[in-house]
């Protein structure tokens, strides 16, 4: 521990704190904006500059390390006059549509000038950069109001490792992007979105839906469904004033009937379906590794896109190991086109289907030539409370209501979809119990190797014994690994790629924490919230009475009167989906 003085109080805090660290441990405030706790943290904006006695400069704080005997001012007259320049020199780079700009009311920016005091704008001059990227259908850029914080740049290359966006230029020509000039859809990106939930402003953010769903929905020739992801409920609520973690399925489900969607249907039922489907896939591929036949292990799960297209860009020489299923809301989406449809006597054409998803690779997703139109629209969570709001919604005081049958039940195995380590579990309670006859074998049916926020976890499970037809599984420890954020998916696939991989199953994430930290979440998304939403999901998970994929009454009536068998002809033609070697940059489409 260390001692020092910050506005004449003598605290006591750890060493290796920063200042701003240790001044935050006490309830004081040091205004900041490119600093970004366990992100980003380089000094650039220098807005967090105190004052230290016996430095002739001012220090930012975001990176100068507290040491003992520091006598430390924050809020010192020279200290306030700097931080108004340093701002009004940022604002006067800026684009200033505030008004029209979709962050106006929740941009950091707007935050800090009143946090500061800023009354009056005194530099005006030559804009640096004006430039705009809205060709790729997930992320649009706007380079006229960046600030040049360098955050994304840090989650792009440091946390996701994906970097396709970097500084380039020097000085005032300084811009943050994709080298050469190029696209985001020409590179490597995989449009997960992770840049556009640590963007202060509106520099990044999701391309907007919401004007082509309004349409659909104001059309009377067109039967709109919308269905919700399993993180959605869990962080919807924040966008309305309520505390992290609160699950507003009801109120959520009240408000999409309010907009005027035709069918209110869950994700989840096709979470339940994805693990009939990807189980039986995983048990086809263990028998025939066992029987001595030709079979590509590890498995690894597909429900997330970001996460595919990542593979297809960096290991393209690995697709064989991802499972065939597509993702669950694309499963949905095919569903209703077809086994809706026909049962309604509704024409396939005239459907259109939304998908609330806290993603924004799913808007890229759906524009797959391998996806078949499915689904028509992809919202975020942050576009679906844009709506709730413009239609007047009094969401807080809306009555619960449920989504729709025959595609809106689900398991509690389907819930917890929205976190790591959840498709995994949920894959386990059908697989095992499928082999042995008898449940999984954790307390509380949670496999808690594989829970929480641990980037990479691993489990083994001893097969101790099966029912007749799965003997050949007998003895047999299945070994498995979950991975979220590609930083860690790129560690356990160039194991694969090395054949050096122990595993027989791999869940993958493209997300840190997966989907309750999803690109199209609430801002922001701190370690804290993250916790706060996964205990959600769990708990959505723990409170129902029907807790695994292969007991949901509706899916086995599905198979029975539409789609046959799992990984049967049917469901190969609509559930199942087929991948592209793409190399790094392109190169091998």
């Amino acid at each position: 521990m260390i001692k020092l003085k910050i506005n004449n109080k003598t605290i006591e805090v750890e060493e290796g704190m920063t200042i701003l660290e240790a001044a935050k441990t006490k309830g004081i405030l040091i205004p900041n904006l490119c600093y970004l706790h366990n992100v980003h943290e380089c000094g650039s904006c220098r807005i967090c500059v105190v004052e230290v006695e016996g430095n002739k400069n001012l220090q930012a704080s975001c990176i100068t390390k507290a040491q003992d005997g520091m006598v430390i001012h924050t809020h010192s007259e020279e200290v306030r006059k700097t931080r108004k320049i340093l701002y009004e020199l940022m604002i006067s780079d800026h684009n200033k549509d505030c008004l029209s700009c979709s962050r106006n009311q929740s941009c950091e920016l707007q935050e800090l000038s009143e946090l500061l005091g800023i009354d009056q704008q005194r530099y005006e001059g030559k804009r640096s950069k004006d430039v705009v990227e809205s060709s790729n259908p997930s992320v649009e850029r706007d380079m006229s109001k960046c600030i040049l914080c360098r955050r994304c740049v840090t989650m792009c290359n440091e946390i996701q490792g994906v970097g396709v966006i970097n500084s380039q230029n020097r000085g005032f020509d300084t811009l943050v992007g994709p080298t050469e000039g190029f696209d985001m859809m020409d590179m490597n990106c995989t449009f997960c979105g992770q840049c556009t939930t640590v963007c202060p402003v509106g520099a990044l953010k999701e391309k907007d839906s919401i004007k082509d769903v309004w349409k659909a929905i104001e059309d009377p020739s067109k039967r709109v469904v919308v269905q919700t992801a399993p993180a959605v409920r869990a962080a919807l609520g924040e966008e309305f004033g309520y505390p992290a973690g609160t699950l507003v399925t009801g109120k959520m489900a009240g408000a999409l009937r309010e907009l005027g969607f035709d069918d209110v249907f869950d994700t989840n039922f096709a979470a339940d379906l994805t693990i009939i489907e990807e189980g039986n896939e995983l048990l086809k591929r263990l028998n025939a590794a066992l029987g001595g036949k030709k079979a590509t292990l590890p498995m690894i799960t597909s429900c997330s896109p970001g996460w595919i297209k990542y593979i297809e860009h960096t290991f393209p020489n690995e697709l064989d190991h991802l499972s065939t299923c597509k993702s669950p809301h694309m499963m949905l989406g095919a569903i209703t086109k077809s086994f809706y449809a026909k049962k309604i006597g509704v024409d396939p054409k005239d459907f259109y289907v939304v998908s609330v998803m806290p993603c924004t690779a799913k808007k890229y997703e759906i524009t797959r030539e391998e996806m078949a139109k499915d689904v028509d629209a992809v919202l975020t969570t942050r576009e679906l409370a844009k709506m709730i709001k413009d239609a007047g919604i009094d969401f807080c005081n809306l009555e619960d209501s449920t989504f729709d049958n025959p595609l809106g039940l689900s398991s509690g195995a389907a819930d917890i979809f929205g976190t790591t380590g959840g498709v995994m579990e949920a894959a386990l309670r059908t697989v095992y119990e499928v082999v042995t006859g008898e449940e999984l074998p954790f307390d509380g049916l949670h496999v808690e190797p594989i829970m929480g926020f641990d980037g990479i976890k691993a489990a083994e499970i001893t097969i101790t014994h099966t029912v007749p037809e799965w003997s050949i599984l007998k003895g047999v420890t299945l070994k498995i690994a979950v991975a979220s954020g590609l930083s860690n998916a790129q560690k356990l696939v160039k194991e694969i790629h090395e054949g050096t991989s122990p595993y027989h199953f791999i869940e993958i994430m493209c997300c840190p924490n997966g989907c309750i930290s999803g690109g199209g979440q609430p801002r922001p998304t701190t370690d804290e919230i993250r916790l706060k939403r996964m205990e959600a999901i769990y708990r959505e998970d723990d409170e129902k009475t029907l807790r695994k994929s292969h007991e949901n009454p509706f899916i086995t009536k599905l198979y029975e009167e539409f789609l046959g068998e799992p990984l049967g002809h049917k469901s190969h033609e609509l559930l199942h989906t087929s991948y592209v070697k793409r190399g790094k940059f392109n190169e091998l489409l």
